[in-house]
């Protein structure tokens, strides 16, 4: 493996504390570091420096030389080089790290500063803090109790602006809230392509607005709302729903698509109410689509599976697994197992000892749409890669399972072990799913559970924990957000109990430890632990895999910018 190249690193000075920062380290950065906060509302990590909001003044000095010599000018009272500061303060954000380079943040001209761009941000917005949907999460809220000067000398009448205008589908616009930073116009410009936002008018009258004939309808909307630091944007579908400040935050995985961004979900008492990305610069920097907010929705659905099923008629979980055995042993010799690309990769290894114990063929259902070149890949499923390290398939799947209806056509197949897959969507008819004896196990009604002599509810993924691997080979866990809704029951106790059922040595139904028996038996998890798994994943060794043909859109077409040092706001 090559070794990535040492950055070029330059020395600068951020309150009297000396520090090695790449060069080209915004002061915003680099006094992070050293644990100084420079406050700030335009500056985003990923996006473009405009320095709109001049919050982020600071002091900027270099040290000083002879024009004529260059030698170093000294400071005979403290004996070191003398430094020379600018008179009037600069903007952090567009200040970059360059040897020598001299930052102060705390002086009284920046404290005054601060005082004075907080007043103006201060003089139109509306002081309804505790009605704001924002509340709990507003940067201007937190840096007016922080740098502001905790009283207004403003009387005059506040310039009212629009509220409730709706932007597009899923995003609402407050404008009398908006502090004009240009993070949502920056964000359709550069990372979603659609240049849609922008001002209009001028002064205290400037409004944020879409283009004649435009909406804000791209799928990548919602992350305006999230970047905003004001109560200004908002999502129409959480929009006073909830106080953040109640609400748990778990981390998860968006299980649309192969790219695997990371998310975090927003739960109380049970409830999915949001999801939001979560930073990780090797997948999906601060991004995530909107499409893949909406999936909590299925966790409550109205065609959740709720009871287990024997021959269509309410049974406990025990009669279900024996009458399941019977099934698959009166078909011995005749099984087919279809795993699932949506499953997690302990539940694509026991599903894949299950096949084994059935000497059964196992295939995964491939989902194919059109990738957007940005965090939705053509392979419609979260964890196909898993499905290959774990052993479960060989070879990528056919979005048809045109060869399992063949034999079942034949004879060749007489029971159908499903776990997660509806088999009529994936292309059997009617008839064929009559021809055999299915055991269904999956969360939502459909088909295949409608012809299956066995259902078995199981959980989504807002309700276990687990791990995918995504397109680049990066193993990424998520964690249980919500207990499982009523009748339903954990897909590793499931598959666990078949396999004890039908005679072979019973597997650990707990996460960790089946993570012990993974790291044992599949040679790419060798000395992985769950618990010990970073929260921004880890890569395996892709290259026993490297000659499959995976599906166009599979390389991650979205190249994420240069990691920063600050936490995304």
């Amino acid at each position: 493996m090559i070794a990535p190249p040492k950055p070029d690193l330059v020395t600068v000075n951020v309150d009297g504390k000396e520090i090695a920062v790449p060069k080209g380290t915004n002061a915003i950065e680099a006094a992070r570091l050293v644990g100084v906060d420079v406050p700030y509302y335009c500056y985003h990590p990923k996006l473009s420096v405009v320095g709109n909001c001049r919050m982020c003044l600071i002091e900027m000095g270099m040290p000083a030389v002879d024009p004529a010599t260059k030698a170093p000018i000294m400071d005979p009272a403290t004996g070191k080089q003398k430094i020379n500061w600018i008179p009037r303060p600069q903007i952090g954000c567009a200040t970059n790290a360059t040897p020598g380079l001299h930052i102060r943040t705390q002086s009284p001209q920046i404290k005054d500063c601060r005082e004075g761009v907080m007043e103006f941000l201060l003089i139109n917005h509306p002081l309804d803090c505790p009605i704001c949907d924002q509340a709990g999460e507003c940067k201007l809220q937190e840096q007016s109790t922080g740098y502001g000067r905790g009283y207004s000398r403003f009387i005059e009448q506040k310039n009212v602006k629009p509220k409730r205008t709706q932007l597009g589908p899923r995003v609402m616009l407050d404008d009398e809230r908006c502090i004009l930073c240009s993070r949502c116009i920056r964000f359709c410009k550069e990372i979603a392509k659609d240049d849609v936002l922008g001002f209009i008018d001028r002064g205290s009258y400037s409004t944020l607005t879409c283009y004649p004939g435009k909406a804000l309808t791209n799928n990548y909307s919602l992350n305006t709302v999230d970047i905003c630091p004001v109560g200004a944007l908002t999502s129409t579908d959480f929009r006073f729903k909830m106080r953040v400040w109640f609400l748990k935050q778990t981390n998860s995985i968006d299980t649309e698509s192969s790219v695997g961004a990371n998310t975090v979900v927003w739960s109380r008492e049970g409830v999915i109410y949001r999801i939001t990305p979560r930073r990780n610069d090797e997948v999906n920097d601060t991004w995530m689509p909107d499409s893949g907010r909406e999936l909590y929705k299925s966790v409550r659905a109205a065609d959740r599976l709720g009871a287990v099923r024997v021959n269509g008629a309410a049974s406990a979980l025990d009669l279900a697994i024996l009458a399941a055995v019977d099934l698959l042993k009166a078909a011995a010799g005749a099984v087919a197992v279809v795993g699932s690309g949506r499953s997690s990769v302990e539940e694509q290894f026991l599903t894949q000892r299950l096949a084994a114990t059935l000497q059964a063929s196992a295939t995964l259902v491939g989902r194919v749409g059109e990738g957007d070149k940005l965090l939705i890949s053509a392979d419609r499923n979260p964890n196909v890669r898993g499905a290959l390290v774990t052993g479960l398939i060989r070879e990528l799947p056919a979005t048809k399972l045109s060869a399992l209806g063949a034999a079942i056509d034949a004879g060749k197949v007489r029971a159908v072990v499903s776990v997660g897959e509806d088999l009529a969507a994936a292309g059997l008819s009617a008839a064929q799913l009559a021809k055999v004896a299915i055991v269904y196990l999956g969360t939502h009604d459909n088909a295949t559970a409608a012809a299956a002599k066995v259902v078995i509810p199981t959980l989504t993924v807002f309700e276990k924990s687990g791990t995918f691997v995504n397109q680049q080979f990066r193993l990424q866990k998520f964690l249980k957000c919500v207990p499982a809704v009523a009748g339903a029951h954990d897909d590793l106790v499931v598959l666990t109990r078949l396999i004890a059922a039908l005679g072979a040595a019973a597997a650990p139904a707990e996460l960790h430890a089946l993570w012990a028996v993974l790291a044992a038996e599949v040679p790419a998890l060798k000395a992985i632990t769950f618990a010990n798994l970073p929260e921004t994943g880890l890569l395996l060794d892709a290259t026993p895999y490297a000659g499959l043909p995976f599906v166009e859109g599979e390389t991650l077409h979205y190249k994420p910018a240069a990691p920063a040092a600050a936490a995304a706001t």
